[in-house]
């Protein structure tokens, strides 16, 4: 096999870890405030998230380095076209994490509030600019052929003008909604009593924005139409799964519909990694951005030691972690 396309799908692996891990990330911070009544149920809320969203983080990490190792011209293209939305994104995973961390630094009802809605807002935000970015990265960059941003008015018309695009602003409604779902059926699966209950109301509303987007997406050429018809479909059944109290189908099926969109969208101009919009021969290629056969191979060998290591460690933390968190008091 071409390690080329083997290294394009690991990179494809990588991002859709990251956003359906860390989109019930995302959603279960967003709603704790929401659906908590209190200090004790937005902790509980907290607690399902509590031993696993750092190690989520991880996969940004692998998606971002394995872009910078096996195609460094995909790499500069796309983080340098997308510079202070990146920025940004990186400042709102900031915050989350030190409000994750400090929320129970002090035995304050009022820090707690703080501390839950930082976390509510830059989960949002974070949600937002991620899905902004997956939509302008699928419709392609104005890249001249020097791989390069061409855009009027410098380099923050070149890397913030971009997220003003019809397909960002779909992009950051679809992946708010996505995430909303997901933290939606993550909180149904992982927790009981008041909690539960209130994210199950909220899986269908959720669902059928995100169907709406789809939709969207695909009438505007995004998605292939027998994609958007099978997303849509297992969005309705997710929700139809929830309101039966199968939280585990609503959120494997949530799950899934992540899965395939974010896959969908990256690989359906390959070889094309990076459409540019102004000619499609400065668009940015598997062929043209891939690093050298000896960097390739070098690399492969250390994602065979490292890559089984990371799901195993994975894998064991959510199985240890897999008991639901009562969110109402328990009788003595």
């Amino acid at each position: 096999m071409d390690l080329a396309l083997l290294w394009f799908g690991l990179v494809v692996l990588c991002w859709a870890l990251f956003l359906v891990l860390e989109g019930f990330d995302f959603g279960v911070g967003m709603l704790a405030p929401v659906l908590g009544r209190g200090g004790a149920q937005r902790g509980a809320a907290l607690r399902t998230i509590a031993p696993v969203w750092d190690g989520n983080e991880v996969w940004l990490v692998a998606a971002i380095g394995a872009m910078f190792a096996a195609f460094p011209d995909w790499y500069a293209s796309a983080l340098s076209g997308l510079y202070l939305p990146m920025a940004a994104l990186l400042l709102c995973l900031a915050v989350r994490g030190v409000a994750l961390e400090f929320r129970g630094k002090r035995d304050d009802e009022r820090w707690r509030a703080r501390c839950d809605a930082a976390l509510a807002v830059s989960s949002a935000a974070t949600a937002s600019l991620l899905g902004a970015v997956v939509g302008v990265l699928a419709g392609g960059l104005a890249l001249g052929p020097d791989g390069e941003v061409a855009a009027d008015g410098g380099a923050l018309a070149r890397t913030a003008g971009t997220l003003a695009q019809p397909g960002a602003l779909l992009g950051a409604l679809g992946g708010l909604a996505a995430a909303t779902l997901l933290g939606a059926t993550y909180l149904g699966l992982r927790t009981t009593g008041g909690v539960r209950d209130r994210a199950r109301a909220w899986v269908g509303p959720s669902a059928g924005v995100l169907a709406a987007v789809v939709l969207v997406a695909g009438i505007g050429g995004g998605l292939p139409g027998t994609v958007v018809g099978a997303c849509v479909a297992v969005l309705g059944a997710a929700a139809l799964a929830a309101r039966a109290g199968r939280e585990g189908w609503a959120f494997a099926l949530s799950v899934a519909v992540q899965a395939v969109v974010v896959v969908a969208l990256l690989v359906q101009d390959a070889p094309v990694l990076l459409s540019s919009t102004l000619d499609p021969a400065w668009s940015v290629t598997i062929e043209s951005a891939r690093a050298s056969a000896y960097a390739l191979s070098t690399i492969s060998w250390a994602a065979l030691v490292l890559l089984p290591g990371v799901l195993a460690y994975q894998g064991l933390a959510y199985w240890v972690f897999r008991r639901r968190v009562a969110s109402d008091p328990v009788p003595t």
